[in-house]
């Protein structure tokens, strides 16, 4: 959690709150929205994306470090965060 990162098919930035070791969601929801069909049996992160208000349920394969080094943009991310220091945001309540 923490990690910014960038979505390589639809080119937003966000930052993660939360990843499932494999796919938790419903066939019906893969079906509609995956449609790049990526493994289900890989993690998926929660993200936060920059500048929206909403949440996204994204596969690994689709995302990648983001270079910019930039804080995001959400209006829930100091419900997980405390700081963000050196590119990632960091909860100082967890240390």
């Amino acid at each position: 959690m923490g990690d910014v990162v960038h979505h390589r098919l639809f080119g937003y930035r966000g930052v993660i709150v939360g990843v499932d070791p494999e796919f938790r969601g419903t066939d019906e929801w893969y079906d509609t929205v995956a449609r790049s069909r990526p493994p289900k049996d890989r993690p998926w992160y929660h993200v936060l994306p920059h500048g929206a208000g909403h949440q996204t349920y994204v596969a690994d394969r689709n995302l990648e470090p983001d270079a910019t080094g930039e804080p995001v943009d959400h209006p829930r991310v100091q419900v997980y965060f405390t700081h963000f220091v050196g590119g990632r945001y960091v909860d100082a309540r967890m240390n």
